[in-house]
């Protein structure tokens, strides 16, 4: 296949530009379905008198229904884009992207989706759904799947669908709550994916940031201890990554914890853990929830993060996490690996 995809660039150029621009409009109308054309050619970046005569032409391959709701891939449509996936990796050099990080950062496993989730929240959903393809692969029944907070999380649990593979699932927040966005909160997030996947959840009602005095009064609730060995028990924890600076600031920390994280360099955070370009722990924040030493117990850990501004943030943060995967954007793996 290789080979073949090699000898078209070089006799068929042309011919492969059409290939990758028709994929594109099938692509992201996947994910956006039902859509107007004039929003479709905004997010492809596209005028509409070009996808006017791609979409007729799709339409008259079977590929593309025109409802009054907006446009939508038929079946043939949508089993045509899974088929294409591996292949177009390969002609957008994102399979050979794909290894080459999972090298450099040492993961077993590293998907890297098309553009830059920085430069459009479509990038975001697409690593949400290949999050959402990956937890219907591996799942055994009556598991545990711990999940955080965040935008990109969010973006996971829009893109979950029914499955019977799921349905014995349980849903449960990896953390507690910043006190933030109720749509971001990892409790939000938790049931929002087991209600769409058909699974189940269970809740944990606290927040992220206590006192010593606090959290050691609540650990000793009946229900919080039950929750928590269900959260500790997770065979799958999903997780994003953020800045060091912005989660900070989330949490509200204090100036002297602000101006120790920025001496220290940190540029990452997970599990309130906030890590340095080198991947050293500079502080931890402890908390009602998971933490690093609990992942050695899951038998996968996925992380999903994104966009070239958090480049140095995956970078750092991934190696310290685990040898797990990775789910990413071209717009990070480009900036993450060396030239």
């Amino acid at each position: 296949m290789k080979t073949m995809i090699e000898m078209q660039k070089k006799l068929l150029p042309d011919l492969l530009d059409v290939l990758k621009q028709r994929y594109e409009v099938l692509r992201q109308l996947h994910l956006m379905q039902p859509v107007g054309r004039r929003s479709l050619a905004a997010a492809l970046g596209m005028t509409e008198r070009i996808l006017r005569s791609e979409v007729e032409f799709l339409r008259e391959q079977g590929l593309i229904r025109i409802e009054t709701v907006g446009m939508k891939l038929s079946d043939a449509g949508s089993d045509l884009v899974a088929e294409m996936e591996p292949l177009m990796k390969d002609l957008f050099g994102l399979t050979d992207l794909e290894k080459r990080l999972a090298t450099h950062l040492h993961l077993k496993r590293v998907i890297v989706v098309p553009g830059d989730s920085d430069q459009s929240d479509w990038v975001k959903k697409e690593m949400g759904r290949a999050v959402a393809r990956i937890l219907k692969s591996i799942a055994q029944p009556d598991q545990v799947v711990a999940v955080a907070g965040g935008t990109t999380l969010a973006a996971v649990a829009e893109m979950m669908t029914a499955s019977s593979s799921l349905k014995e699932t349980t849903f449960v927040p990896a953390r507690g709550g910043l006190g933030e966005a109720v749509e971001l909160e990892a409790n939000t997030i938790a049931s929002q994916m087991a209600t769409k996947s058909g699974g189940k959840y269970q809740l944990l009602h606290v927040p992220d940031q206590l006192s010593d005095e606090a959290r050691e009064t609540l650990i000793k609730e009946p229900h919080i201890q039950e929750v928590v060995e269900l959260v500790r028990s997770a065979r799958i924890v999903v997780h994003g990554i953020g800045d060091a600076k912005a989660m900070a600031e989330r949490r509200k920390s204090s100036p002297q914890l602000l101006a120790h994280l920025q001496q220290e360099g940190a540029v990452g955070e997970a599990f309130g853990y906030y890590f340095a370009p080198d991947g050293r722990i500079v502080y931890y924040g402890r908390s009602i929830g998971l933490t690093l030493e609990d992942l050695a117990g899951a038998d996968n850990v996925i992380t999903v993060a994104g966009g070239s501004d958090k480049a140095a943030s995956i970078a750092a943060v991934c190696p310290a996490v685990g040898g797990g995967t990775l789910i990413t954007d071209e717009g990070a793996a480009r900036a993450i690996l060396p030239m």
